[in-house]
């Protein structure tokens, strides 16, 4: 007999063959549908009726309603069959429902032999108990017989049978992998927790409890996780915010997810940081923000992805902001993440006396770990930097975050801040001062310095400070060979110099930078002839036509003659025309690259 194919009806029939020659004495309502039926078989089995009847004051009682009955008319039905004493099957479909319609008519062994209480207490016990697969099905028929079937505990033990019967099974399956090799195809198709599939068509607070009578019961934790994960797939669905507000998908449906992501979360935080994929943490923060979930549930998740941020991809943190006049990316959730991070680097440092350490640290820290969240922020800076939305002071906030050893070259910065400049043209001069002196000029390669200090979008005071620490490099480089540069130096008079303007400042410096420019070019050309020369020498000296060699020697000190200090100065001489000549092209053509104004 199907549970669902019921016919209110059915209880005159059953009377008439039953009891041809009695007619009906009772008519029980439950949910307004009436049952005429006979009190004899009634009262033989169901407690409940033999009171509600013997303690009433009508001595002939013929109408009878029952109130909250557990399944209502459809678990009445099955329980009048059984006093009518008429066959069908008990199976793990209907045994939900006749058990708690048994409880609740109290057809107990104290009104009659093999009640119904009986009758699927056994059933329980011997067939569904021992089963995986049965006690889920009829942990799902009590989903709608709360609360009765809480109360008489048949919930809890349904979800401690599932919890002991996936232990057994890994348990076998782990004895199985003897019978085959390491890898085996046929191993993994055999033995898999096909229960993990099955879990995520429980209500989330059955859910919730199977998992943690799962750990209790010793279930392997990737098993848990990866039914966790499959759970969230099946039970969120994401929604189309392109096509409507969050809000406008209705109050059931966003408490329904909001419940979901919450408890998930908090399973998920019982369980290894490192045993949870971070795409995973991702899309449930996303799915978290979008459902307004609690503020205790988004922490968590950011703290989890905090913790293995350096094993972020980019992609991962562009996390869309779900209110429409703020920000186009969430900033405020990276912002906490690194944060996390930070935090992490810095018990990690504190804890131990060995390894990197840096200023501003109590302690070793993974430096290399830093690094690349350091290059990881930097492109998350460039992306959002053109956000027209975005706040000067969070974007600031994120710079001022990193500890200065989290860069080893500061282009990346000077990228994210040139196109946040160009997004938002404006920013009043004393704004772009504030945020352009958050670059190390000294920490700019030398193509990074060139673009900048051609950026009109930079201010003036920043365009000289990069010029000038851009010379003193120069000048480092060219003090490692002193002789060569001697004769560049311009002596200086004693008096003091008159105050210049930082534009007529930025021009000389830039002039000295070509300059030192044209030097290194004429050092470097140098000493790859004397390389030649010296490669020569050395496979001369190996070699047996010695007169050639000795005349190979006589032309080089002829030629290294001419490069003493008198070809030297007439050299210079001829050179200082051409340097002239090639500054005012080389001005011309900057010019009209400075007029480009192209983003680095």
């Amino acid at each position: 007999m199907g549970l669902h194919s019921t016919s209110p009806r059915f209880c005159n029939p059953i009377s008439r063959r039953i009891f041809s020659d009695v007619a009906g004495d009772i008519t029980i309502y439950v949910d307004a549908q009436p049952f005429l039926l006979h009190k004899f078989p009634l009262m033989t089995r169901c407690g409940r009726i033999r009171r509600l009847i013997s303690e009433s004051r009508d001595p002939d009682l013929s109408k009878l309603e029952l109130q909250n009955v557990p399944g209502g008319t459809i678990s009445f039905e099955l329980a009048a069959k059984f006093c009518y004493g008429s066959n069908f099957d008990i199976t793990p479909a209907n045994v939900t429902h006749l058990h708690c319609i048994a409880h609740y008519l109290d057809m107990s062994e104290d009104y009659h032999e093999e009640n119904l209480i009986s009758r699927t207490e056994t059933f329980l016990n011997e067939i569904v108990f021992k089963s995986l697969e049965k006690s889920l099905q009829v942990l799902c028929g009590c989903e709608g017989l709360d609360p009765l079937a809480e109360e008489i505990g048949l919930v809890g033990r349904c979800i401690e049978s599932i919890a002991f019967n996936a232990s057994k099974e890994q348990l076998v399956n782990g004895l199985a992998h003897l019978e085959y090799p390491t890898g085996s195809v046929k191993l993994q198709t055999r033995y898999q927790d096909w229960w993990v599939d099955d879990l995520s068509v429980l209500k989330i607070e059955y859910y919730r409890r199977v998992i943690g009578s799962m750990r209790r019961a010793g279930v392997r934790t990737d098993s848990i996780i990866n039914s966790i994960m499959h759970y969230a797939q099946t039970s969120l669905k994401p929604t189309e915010r392109r096509e409507c507000n969050i809000w406008e998908l209705g109050p059931l449906v966003t408490d329904r997810q909001r419940a979901i992501v919450e408890t998930l979360v908090d399973l998920l935080s019982m369980e290894k940081i490192s045993s949870v994929p971070l795409s995973f943490l991702f899309g449930m923060l996303r799915m978290a923000i979008e459902v307004d979930a609690c503020f205790d549930t988004r922490i968590e998740l950011e703290k989890r992805i905090g913790l293995q941020l350096d094993m972020v991809s980019l992609d991962d943190l562009l996390i869309p902001s779900t209110q429409s006049s703020d920000s186009v990316y969430d900033v405020d959730s990276v912002h906490r993440i690194l944060v996390n991070f930070l935090q992490k680097i810095e018990e990690e440092g504190s804890g131990d006396d060995s390894g990197y350490e840096s200023e501003g640290t109590s302690g070793p820290v993974n430096h290399a770990a830093v690094l690349k969240v350091g290059r990881l922020m930097d492109g998350y800076l460039a992306e959002i930097a053109p956000d027209p939305y975005l706040k000067l002071q969070n974007f600031m906030t994120f710079i001022e975050l990193l500890p200065d050893y989290a860069r080893i070259v500061d282009d990346g910065l000077y990228r994210a801040i040139d196109i946040y400049l160009k997004a938002h043209p404006s920013l009043t001069e004393s704004e772009c001062t504030k945020l352009c002196k958050l670059i190390d000029c000294q920490k700019l390669s030398i193509d990074a310095a060139n673009h900048a200090s051609q950026n009109e979008r930079l201010p003036v005071q920043i365009s000289v400070r990069i010029l000038y620490y851009e010379q003193l490099r120069l000048k480092s480089a060219l003090l490692d060979n002193p002789t060569s540069y001697s004769h560049r130096i311009i002596p200086t008079s004693g008096a003091p110099s008159a105050p210049v303007s930082p534009r007529d400042n930025y021009a000389s410096l830039r002039r000295e930078n070509r300059e030192l420019r044209l030097e290194i070019g004429r050092m470097r050309g140098r000493i790859t002839e004397l390389e030649k020369e010296q490669e020569v020498i050395k496979r001369g000296m190996r070699g047996e036509n010695a007169k050639a060699f000795l005349g190979y020697i006589s032309r080089g000190l002829v030629r290294m003659t001419t490069f003493g200090p008198s070809a030297g100065r007439k050299k210079e001489k001829t050179d200082g025309r051409k340097v002239q000549g090639g500054n005012e092209g080389r001005s011309r053509r900057r010019h009209r690259t400075a007029d480009k104004s192209g983003v680095w």
